[in-house]
């Protein structure tokens, strides 16, 4: 009897996924994304956190602790960074504040859940390009790597704009796509602005959209690409001309700082040959699958020009730039996916009748599928730089804390504390080791004890007996108070790339400021 219900579930599931595939790619899809939202805490980069969430919770309690705002003494400059990606955060952080949510933890909850439900839209909107431009079979099979390649429940929790963009690029490729007879010119000026909210959140899509206008013009679709324009300045205008006026008096003065800024400083970030973001993005994608996508993108140029012209453009143009970073090509990912489904599916056509050729084809995807579920879990659920969040989440149980010290003395660049979580925007003072010891020692102001540091944060364990002398001759009132150590998979990270620095985090109160430890439980 259970046998028989068991099978007729199974009959079910499969007539319906059969009758019903997206619903079916879009509900496995999220099932990963909220794993992300419970188990993904922390953050991923520099940007996802201190570029967009630290911003607008300081706005949210009236410090602007980063200096992103005009301020009366005229120190503060632009800082060349779109508003509306961090003010649609800080909308959320103040609703959330009305309704009594003040914990940061909790906060975030919400933040990963929101852009979860964002992502799905790269579900749907590949898989429905996909169906349009080639068959059924393509289309489920390209949703669920959208869906389910092993890196993208990560990526679709974080506060990154290279992610966070696509949905809108995705939208306004659909739409080109699938239907344009209805309401003719509102539909591509409705395209326009969808292209303009993604530039909005990262300047760098332009490069697609300016391929996507290159596009039309060449197929001489000439009030199209007029529409879509204005659909995209309109937008423009708006977030970066009106709002950058209303703030600092000039207009597009953020969309200036950060061009000339990307230009001063382009070699002075990660630098790496022309092809190194062929390398990630086949690694990524997983060979030999990643091949295949890639034979496949090239392939089915002629259908999918309307995306191919700018995804090879995006490609080009950051293969050129010297600053590269793995996190840059993210945006593209899934229009390789897209086209690369549509051209495969033409090219495996040819060994229908080819028992060897297609039993390694088959073969392959097996591989593909055993070590994408391999990572998917893991990384679905990776708590990131758990260490360094966890430090402040312990530290903002002393809610009068005014100043601490990071010391930081075996790095040049620091590994900042997510203040965020401290729930108090207190001061710190970080040590590097180009900073002169003799001279941070000798201040008078540390025989004030008021202006002592009410903890000193320890990264990493190197030399943390001579470190914590050192300290304790500045401050002899420092006694341990706790050690943090990273997440399992911070501590796998580490040890494939040493660059990866989510180490040990040692904690020490100045007893002079506490005398006594607070519990953590």
């Amino acid at each position: 009897m259970g046998l028989r219900l068991d099978t007729n579930l199974t009959e079910r599931i499969t007539t319906y996924y059969k009758d019903h595939p997206l619903r079916i790619i879009l509900l496995a899809g999220l099932f990963f994304r909220l794993l992300a939202v419970i188990f993904s805490k922390g953050f991923g980069w520099i940007d996802d956190q201190f570029l967009v969430v630290e911003i607008a919770q300081s706005w949210v309690d009236g410090t602007d602790y980063y200096g992103w705002l005009p301020d009366e003494q005229g120190i503060n400059v632009p800082k060349g960074f779109s508003f509306f990606y961090v003010s649609l955060h800080y909308l959320i952080f103040k609703f959330l504040e009305l309704i009594k949510m003040t914990d940061a933890q909790s906060k975030m909850y919400i933040v990963r859940l929101l852009h979860a439900l964002w992502s799905l839209l790269i579900i749907s909107g590949g898989y429905i390009i996909v169906k349009k431009l080639s068959t059924d079979s393509a289309a489920r099979l390209a949703g669920w790597l959208l869906a389910l390649l092993w890196f993208f429940p990560f990526l679709s929790v974080r506060n990154l704009v290279e992610f966070v963009s696509i949905p809108f690029l995705i939208w306004g490729v659909q739409k080109i796509i699938t239907d344009t007879k209805r309401n003719r010119h509102f539909y591509w000026l409705w395209i326009g602005i969808l292209f303009g909210l993604a530039f909005n959140i990262r300047y760098q899509t332009m490069l697609f959209t300016g391929g996507v206008g290159l596009v039309l013009l060449f197929q001489r679709k000439w009030l199209e690409t007029f529409l879509v324009a204005a659909g995209i300045l309109l937008t423009i205008l708006i977030f970066q001309g009106i709002v950058d006026y209303l703030i600092w008096d000039e207009a597009f003065i953020q969309l200036q700082g950060y061009i000339n800024y990307n230009i001063q400083h382009a070699t002075e970030y990660l630098t790496a040959p022309w092809y190194f973001y062929l390398i990630v993005i086949l690694g990524l994608l997983v060979p030999p699958v990643s091949f295949y996508l890639a034979m496949g993108f090239f392939k089915s140029w002629k259908k999918t020009l309307i995306f191919f012209i700018p995804t090879l453009i995006f490609i080009i143009f950051h293969s050129v730039f010297p600053n590269k970073q793995e996190r840059f090509i993210i945006t593209i990912i899934p229009f390789i996916i897209i086209g690369g489904m549509i051209g495969w599916h033409q090219i495996i056509k040819n060994i229908e009748d080819k028992p060897t050729q297609l039993k390694w084809h088959r073969a392959s995807w097996i591989f593909f599928w055993i070590i994408n579920f391999i990572l998917l879990i893991p990384v679905s659920t990776m708590y990131s730089k758990k260490a360094r969040v966890e430090a402040m989440v312990y530290l903002s149980q002393y809610d009068d804390l005014k100043y601490f010290i990071v010391d930081d003395v075996n790095k040049s660049v620091l590994r900042a504390p997510p203040i965020f979580y401290l729930d108090n925007w207190a001061h710190y003072t970080a040590l590097m080791e180009y900073d002169d010891l003799d001279a941070f020692k000798e201040q008078p102001k540390w025989k004030n004890i008021a202006k002592q540091p009410g903890f000193v944060i320890f990264m990493e364990s190197k030399n943390i007996n001579s470190r914590v002398a050192f300290m304790s001759s500045v401050f002899p009132g420092l006694t341990f108070e706790k050690l943090i150590e990273p997440g399992m998979m911070d501590r796998v990270l580490h040890w494939l790339n040493p660059i990866n620095d989510n180490q040990n985090i040692i904690i020490y109160r100045n007893t002079a400021i506490y005398p006594d430890q607070l519990s953590d439980e």
